[in-house]
């Protein structure tokens, strides 16, 4: 019995992000499963100023630091066995998924 599955990713690191994907997509094609994707969601951008006081003379100087989150969304038409191989997939420490089911 096959369940729709949606498989959400996210990461601050791109490249590992894209590892990920591809392990899925090699599970997909060698079970022969329908799948949809990967979508690419809009980059999240996160900025944080900080002012720093000048040291001696000069003047106020600000710093900004950035964190970008990367966001893939798959669809795949899976059944238990597609889901066990899913499951056994090496995730790195900074991706992080979410597999929500519905039928």
């Amino acid at each position: 019995m096959a369940f729709n599955v949606r498989i959400w990713l996210w990461s601050t690191n791109a490249k590992s992000l894209e590892q990920v994907v591809a392990q899925i997509k090699d599970i997909a094609q060698k079970t022969g499963v329908p799948m949809r994707g990967p979508i690419p969601l809009p980059t999240k951008r996160l900025e944080v100023p900080i002012f720093r006081l000048p040291h001696g003379e000069g003047s106020k100087h600000w710093e900004h630091w950035e964190m970008r989150i990367h966001k893939r969304l798959i669809d795949i038409e899976a059944d238990e066995r597609v889901l066990k191989k899913l499951m056994r997939i090496q995730v790195p420490s900074d991706v992080y998924i979410e597999i929500k089911s519905g039928r």
